[in-house]
C-alpha cells in the first residue's frame, strides 16, 4: 500500500548565523495529513537534506526540538509534534547552498536557497554607521550598488527595505563597549556593596521557569544569581523540561539545590508552559519582593544591590531597571534598551518594561499570577495588571539585565511569533476594558507596537486656533487640508489676525469668513504667542482646543479624530503630534526638557517613516512636553493652568504650559498617528537683533528659574545615559 501524501508541507527559517566557518539554521516546519493520529492533527516532522552549489550533499548535524509556540500557529488542538530545527554544517567554498525540505517519503518538496554574499552583505551592516538615507547615499560606493542590486533581485524590496532601515539605524555596539567599561561598577564598588549594611534588608526571589534550558547558559544564570553582591535572595526555579531529555536538566538543578540553601528547585511531571512553569516557580517564593528572569539570560552583579537600594526610601511597588543583549558565547552585550520612567501610554503601544521587572510578593496574590491565555505576551498581561494597581513605580536607570540574544541573526522571521503579538494586542484591549475606557487595540505594521483605537459615544466640538501674519498661501494650505482630508468634522477655525500688510492676506480673509465654521479676529499688539493664543481661546466655542501653526498641512486623515479621542481621557493633559519636514524627516516627535541647555525636538532629522530608538518614533507615550505647532488640550484644562505664560512671548511658553499640567498630575501625550507636515516658523525669521536676543535670554533665565528641578534632575521620560547634546537618543558621553 503506498505511503499517504502529506496535503501540504511548510517551513520557517528563524535565524541564520554564519561564524568560525560553520553554518547554522533554524526554524520549524511540518507536514500536514489529512485525518487525525490518536484524536490530535495528523502533523508530523520535517526531513531534510543539504546541498552545495555544484549539487554535492553536504554532511550536517541536525537536532528537533519541541515548539510550542509555533504550534499553536498551526492548530489549536493539542500536539506533540517536535517541528523545530536546528542544522548545523560546516562552510565549504560554494557562495549557494540548497535546503531541500521534505516529508519522510519525499512526496513533497520545498526547497530554500542560502545565498552566502546575502549574509555577508547584511553582516557587513555591523560596520556601517549612517544616519540616514542622505549620508548612506554619500557614501555609496560602485562595489555596494552591485550588491544592492543583486540583493533586490534575488530577496525582493520587503527585503531590502528592511535592509536599508537596518543600515540606516545608529549603531550602538562599539560606543556602548567604551560606555560599559565607563560605567560598570569596580571591583572596588562591588566590594562596598557587600559590606554595606541596607536598614531594611528584603528577601528578593528570583523567579525562573526552566525548560530543557542548554546547561551552559543555566549554569551561567545560576552563577549570576551567586555573584550578587547583595546576600538576601532566594531562588526559585521551575523545571517543565519532562522526561523526554532524560532528567538531564532536572539532575542539574538538584545539584545546584544541594550546592547553596538559597536555591529551591520544583521538578514538574510535564510542561506547562512559560505561563504555567513560572506560575509554579511563583508558588515556592516566600520573599518580600519577587524578581522575574528567564532561564538563559544573565543578572548584573549589582542588580538585587540596586533593587534594594532603591526599596530603602518611598517603599516602591513595583520596579524595573534598564537592560542590553549578550551574544549566546557572553562575550559581547549590545544593543542597550535605556528606558523612561513610567508611562501607561508606552507600555500600551509596546513592552518596553520586559527586564528586570521587580513587584512586591503580595501582588501575585492579590491580583494572579501569569495566566496561559496570553501566552507569548504573558509577561505583558502581568506588566499591565500590576502597574495598573501599583502607586509608587520605580525606575532604575542602570543596566541591570542581560537579554541573551544571537549578535547576528540574519533572516529573522517575527511571522513565526504572530500569536505572540496577537495576545500582546488582546492583553493591552484587556487593560482599556478594565480601565473602564472603549477602545480595541491591533497590531501595527511594527511587530510587537500596537495601537489603540477608542470608541467614545460623543464627538466634541473642537476649536483650530490659527495665530497668522500675512503668509496667505501658507494659511491657506493649513486650513484646505484639514477641510478637505480630516475625517473628523465637528470643528472651527479661529484665526488670530496680528499685524498682517499684504493684501493677499485680507483677500483670502474675507474668502474664510464666507464658510460657516471661521472666524477672523483681530489681536491689537506686537508679537506674542501666548498673548495671541490666549486671546483667541476667548472666542473658541470648542471644548477641545487645538493650537496649530499656518505652516502646517494636515497628512494623516484621522489626525484630529486621533487627539481628540486621546485627549478625552480624564488623565490626558494635552496630545501632541508627528511633525515632518517636507523631506518627510522628523521635526518634532516629542519634547525633552534638557536638550541644548533647555529643551529641543526628539528624533530631530530621523527619517519619518522609522520606528526610532525602541521603537518611541511610532508609539504613543508620556512626554514632559510637546510643541504647541500642534497641540490639543481641552478648554477646561487650559483655563485650569491660566493658559500660556504672557512673559515667555516666543520661547519655550508650549513646554511652559505641559509643565504646568504636569503639576496638576496631567499627562502629556505624543501620539506618532496624528502626522502633520511643518514648514517651520517661516513668518517669524531668525532671532538674531539685539532685541529678540535680549528677549530670548529673558525667556531662558524665566525657564531656568521655573523649572529648576527638572532642569537638574533630567527629564523623567528620557535617561541619564543618554546624550543631550543630540537628538537621536545616543549614548552620553
Amino acid at each position: 500500500m503506498a505511503e499517504q501524501k502529506p496535503e501540504k508541507i511548510k517551513y520557517i527559517i528563524d535565524v541564520i548565523r554564519c561564524e568560525d566557518h560553520m553554518i547554522e539554521v533554524n526554524g520549524w516546519g511540518y507536514a500536514l495529513y489529512s485525518g487525525t493520529e490518536n484524536g490530535q492533527p495528523d502533523i508530523r516532522p520535517l526531513y531534510w537534506t543539504v546541498s552545495d552549489g555544484k549539487g554535492r550533499t553536504i554532511e550536517v548535524t541536525a537536532s528537533r526540538k519541541y515548539r510550542a509556540d509555533a504550534l499553536r500557529t498551526i492548530t489549536d488542538q493539542p500536539c506533540d509534534t517536535e517541528v523545530g530545527f536546528q542544522i548545523i554544517w560546516k562552510s565549504t567554498d560554494s557562495l549557494r547552498y540548497e535546503i531541500c525540505f521534505s516529508d519522510q517519503n519525499r512526496a513533497e518538496k520545498q526547497k530554500y536557497i542560502l545565498n552566502i554574499r546575502d549574509l555577508e552583505l547584511i553582516q557587513r551592516e555591523e560596520t556601517l554607521h549612517f544616519e540616514g538615507i542622505s549620508e548612506m547615499l554619500r557614501h555609496m560606493n560602485r562595489t555596494m550598488l552591485g550588491d544592492d542590486f543583486h540583493f533586490l533581485l534575488r530577496r525582493g524590496p520587503r527585503e531590502y527595505y528592511r535592509l536599508l532601515k537596518k543600515r540606516c539605524a545608529r549603531k550602538t555596539a562599539p560606543e556602548y563597549k567604551k560606555w560599559r567599561k565607563r560605567h560598570s561598577p569596580s571591583a572596588v564598588e562591588l566590594e562596598r556593596q557587600r559590606n554595606n549594611d541596607f536598614l531594611f534588608r528584603p528577601k528578593i526571589s528570583i523567579v525562573v521557569p526552566v525548560y530543557r534550558t542548554p546547561k551552559k547558559y543555566l549554569n551561567e544564570l545560576i552563577a549570576s544569581v551567586r555573584r550578587q553582591t547583595y546576600a538576601e535572595w532566594q531562588l526559585c526555579l521551575a523545571d517543565g523540561s519532562g522526561p523526554e531529555d532524560g532528567g538531564k536538566t532536572a539532575a542539574l538543578l538538584k545539584k545546584w539545590e544541594k550546592k547553596d540553601a538559597r536555591i529551591r528547585v520544583k521538578i514538574l511531571p510535564e510542561n506547562l508552559g512559560i505561563a504555567g512553569n513560572t506560575n509554579e516557580a511563583m508558588a515556592m517564593a516566600d520573599g518580600d519582593y519577587v524578581a522575574l528572569a528567564d532561564h538563559d539570560d544573565l543578572l548584573s552583579p549589582d542588580a538585587l544591590y540596586e533593587i534594594a537600594a532603591a526599596l530603602q526610601t518611598d517603599a516602591p511597588e513595583i520596579l524595573y531597571s534598564d537592560e542590553d543583549k549578550v551574544s549566546m558565547d557572553s562575550k559581547i552585550y549590545f544593543e542597550p534598551n535605556f528606558k523612561p520612567d513610567f508611562s501607561m501610554d508606552y507600555l500600551c503601544s509596546v513592552n518596553y518594561i520586559c527586564h528586570l521587572f521587580v513587584f512586591r510578593r503580595d501582588f501575585f496574590d492579590r491580583f494572579g499570577g501569569f495566566r496561559t491565555e496570553y501566552d507569548g505576551a504573558q509577561d505583558h498581561d502581568l506588566i499591565l495588571r500590576y502597574t495598573e494597581q501599583a502607586e509608587r513605580i520605580r525606575h532604575i536607570p542602570k543596566i541591570l539585565y542581560h537579554w541573551r540574544s544571537h549578535l547576528k541573526s540574519t533572516a529573522e522571521n517575527p511571522e513565526s511569533k504572530l500569536y505572540a503579538f496577537d495576545n500582546g494586542a488582546k492583553a493591552v484591549e484587556a487593560h482599556w476594558k478594565r480601565a473602564g475606557i472603549p477602545a480595541t487595540v491591533t497590531r501595527t505594521e511594527f511587530y510587537g507596537i500596537y495601537r489603540t483605537a477608542y470608541h467614545w459615544d460623543r464627538q466634541p466640538r473642537v476649536s483650530i486656533l490659527v495665530p497668522n501674519k500675512d503668509h496667505a498661501e501658507d494659511l491657506k494650505r493649513c486650513i484646505d487640508s484639514v477641510e478637505q482630508k480630516s475625517t473628523y468634522r465637528n470643528f472651527e477655525w479661529i484665526v488670530i489676525e496680528n499685524n498682517s500688510t499684504e493684501p493677499e492676506t485680507f483677500s483670502l480673509y474675507k474668502e474664510l469668513e464666507k464658510r460657516e465654521n471661521v472666524r477672523i479676529v483681530t489681536y491689537q499688539g506686537g508679537f506674542n504667542y501666548s498673548r495671541i493664543n490666549n486671546f483667541g481661546v476667548s472666542y473658541a466655542d470648542g471644548g477641545y482646543l487645538l493650537f496649530l501653526n499656518n505652516d502646517t498641512e494636515l497628512i494623516s486623515p484621522d489626525s484630529l479624530s486621533e487627539m481628540v479621542s486621546v485627549c478625552m481621557r480624564p488623565e490626558v493633559g494635552a496630545v501632541g503630534a508627528k511633525l515632518l519636514y517636507p523631506d518627510s524627516s522628523i521635526q518634532h516627535a516629542g519634547v525633552i526638557v534638557g536638550f541644548g541647555g533647555i529643551a529641543g525636538h526628539a528624533f530631530a532629522g530621523q527619517p519619518g517613516e522609522f520606528p526610532g530608538y525602541c521603537g518611541r518614533i511610532a508609539s504613543v507615550q508620556d512626554y514632559s512636553a510637546v510643541t504647541a505647532a500642534c497641540m490639543m488640550t481641552s478648554r477646561e484644562e487650559f483655563l485650569s493652568v491660566g493658559g500660556f505664560t504672557e512673559q515667555l512671548e516666543v520661547a519655550f511658553n508650549d513646554i511652559d504650559f505641559c509643565l504646568k499640567l504636569r503639576e496638576k498630575k496631567k499627562h502629556i501625550i505624543y501620539d506618532p498617528y496624528v502626522v502633520f507636515y511643518h514648514y517651520e516658523s517661516k513668518s517669524r525669521g531668525a532671532e538674531d537683533s539685539p532685541e529678540k536676543l535680549k528677549r530670548f535670554r529673558g525667556e531662558v533665565e524665566y525657564f531656568e528659574k521655573n523649572w529648576k528641578d527638572i532642569l537638574e534632575n533630567g527629564d523623567p521620560f528620557y535617561n541619564p545615559n543618554l546624550s543631550l547634546h543630540r537628538p537621536d537618543f545616543t549614548l552620553s558621553s
